[in-house]
């Protein structure tokens, strides 16, 4: 193995290890907690909404499908419709339109005011936690009645104490805050795949 093969496995190895370690049990707890009101939103026929910027908002986008499709569909049970879900970042149209006549402060908050209902659910992914679309999002979630979740890294930021729940990975790395969206995305995604309702809406 040459030197070069040797420094890029053992770097791997450290970013995997230290990935790994970001998954402390009251994260994990926290996380059983997504998954079960997920859940129930897809029991009761309740509306889940993502939303995130630059990378999370393309995490957005990649969960709503495992959401919408992968947790009815997989797994040995029977096919069922999964979760009514919406990735706030897909639709270009109406995200530029709002950003251009209203300002991008209210890309996401204003889709909410349109779309959600009480008891509805918002999923927020965001590395500093401060971005003022994500923000003003769980803001207009708590007015409409929405239960709201953050999943955030480096300080929390404003999400941290806004949000009804908060999963914070306290690491400076925006990669890893990236990593940790989709791999608790999964991981609820797995579960509720081998957790189906017998009933849903």
């Amino acid at each position: 193995m040459t030197e070069t093969r040797k420094g890029f496995v053992a770097a791997s190895k450290t970013y995997l290890k230290r990935l790994d370690g970001c998954f402390t049990d009251e994260i994990l707890e926290i996380v059983e907690a997504l998954a079960t009101d997920l859940q129930q939103a897809w029991i009761e026929g309740r509306q889940v909404f993502i939303c995130g910027n630059g990378g999370s908002a393309a995490n957005a986008l990649h969960l709503a499908n495992d959401f919408h499709y992968g947790i009815g569909a997989c797994g040995p049970a029977p096919k069922i419709p999964g979760l009514r879900v919406e990735a706030l970042s897909a639709n270009t149209g109406i995200i530029t339109c709002l950003a251009n006549d209203t300002g991008y402060d209210n890309i996401y908050a204003h889709q909410l005011e349109v779309k959600a209902q009480p008891g509805d659910l918002l999923i927020v992914l965001s590395g500093s936690g401060n971005s003022c679309n994500v923000v003003r999002a769980i803001d207009t979630a708590c007015k409409l009645g929405l239960r709201s979740y953050a999943i955030v890294a480096f300080s929390g930021g404003l999400c941290k104490d806004k949000a009804d729940q908060t999963i914070h990975f306290p690491i400076n790395d925006m990669q890893f805050a990236e990593d940790t969206q989709l791999i608790i995305g999964h991981i609820c995604m797995q579960w509720l795949t081998a957790n189906k309702p017998t009933k849903n809406k």
